[in-house]
């Protein structure tokens, strides 16, 4: 990190609680000048005091959450001007999760972010409604709870963050 101490924001939204871990990581990480905001709360967040904004989010039915993509369009101009990185939690790998990843955040965005990570995803059945399980275990074959989550990439990517 650079000497004076930049402002930053990690914002995310988590359905089922993978990509929540991993920004509170990535935030305590970060040490105290950064704020943690979850995109369910109430209260809305303003990007203009930060000089950082991290954003991350994961893919559900082949999409990243409606909270994040109402936050992009209401914030993308702004965070157009800050320093950008954007993360996602999914089950795909390889060309798979690049692709979701694509889908999931603007071009000019992906090309702007400093830091860029694939962090993998879970399928915990135990956080899952019905139809959510029914869904996943039809479409995925998985019938049991599994994490993908990797901690090389998590630990990448908040070395990259900090570089």
């Amino acid at each position: 990190m650079p000497n004076n101490p930049e402002k930053i924001l990690v914002v995310y939204a988590s359905r089922h609680g993978a990509t929540e871990s991993c920004a509170k990581r990535i935030h305590a990480a970060l040490g105290e000048n950064a704020v943690l905001h979850n995109l369910a709360d109430a209260v809305k967040v303003s990007i203009q005091e930060y000089d950082f904004v991290i954003l991350g989010g994961s893919i559900h039915a082949g999409t990243i959450q409606k909270k994040v993509r109402q936050f992009l369009r209401q914030q993308f101009i702004a965070m157009m001007q800050k320093k950008v990185a954007l993360f996602l939690c999914c089950m795909e790998e390889g060309d798979k999760a690049a692709e979701q990843f694509k889908k999931a955040f603007p071009e000019p965005l992906i090309k702007k972010a400093v830091a860029i990570g694939l962090l993998g995803g879970v399928f915990d059945f135990e956080k899952m409604n019905m139809f959510e399980s029914f869904l996943v275990k039809k479409i995925a074959k998985v019938d049991k709870s599994v994490s993908k989550l990797s901690e090389e990439n998590l630990q990448r990517f908040i070395e990259e963050i900090k570089n």
